[in-house]
């Protein structure tokens, strides 16, 4: 009898580097025929091919709206696979939006921790991408609070509680 078990392997800092590359000229050609002047930056972090497009000024305020970052992002993703052939778990922030929505993950995890103050047992925050609830879990962390993600799909969300 043998076992259907995937074994997932890491992808090595040259093959992010690659992702980074292919999401890099595909988001370049995006900017040029939206006519958007941006620099594209390329980093390895946390085992994840990171790519952040800036600009001066307002230029990037159409694209940096959360949800356009999140639809930009999954498009890239689908660009890499589709040429290196293998899945991407790449981050895309565009114009500091990764920060500002950083921020505002931290500012509902201190409602929250104030309605725990306030004696409730439980805190739910809204659903969202699994790469904000690995923010929120990070940032519950540090302010020593529990958390833990419920839900499907696009119901997941994060429930808080103190220790």
């Amino acid at each position: 009898m043998t076992d259907n078990v995937t074994e997932t392997v890491e992808p090595t800092v040259a093959e992010l580097e690659n992702e980074g590359d292919v999401a890099a000229d595909y988001l370049e050609e995006l900017l040029d025929i939206a006519d958007i002047d941006g620099d594209l930056n390329l980093d390895v972090r946390q085992g994840r091919a990171y790519v952040s497009v800036e600009a001066e000024g307002d230029g990037l305020a159409l694209l940096s709206a959360p949800d356009t970052v999140q639809a930009l992002q999954e498009l890239t993703r689908l660009a890499v696979q589709s040429k290196t052939g293998s899945f991407s778990r790449l981050i895309l922030d565009i114009g500091g939006s990764r920060d500002t929505r950083r921020r505002q993950l931290e500012t509902l995890v201190n409602a929250a921790a104030a309605k725990l103050d306030e004696g409730a047992t439980q805190a739910s925050l809204p659903a969202m991408s699994s790469y904000e609830r690995k923010l929120v879990h990070d940032i519950a962390a540090d302010q020593g609070l529990v958390s833990e993600s419920y839900g499907e799909g696009a119901d997941r969300h994060t429930v808080l509680r103190r220790r």
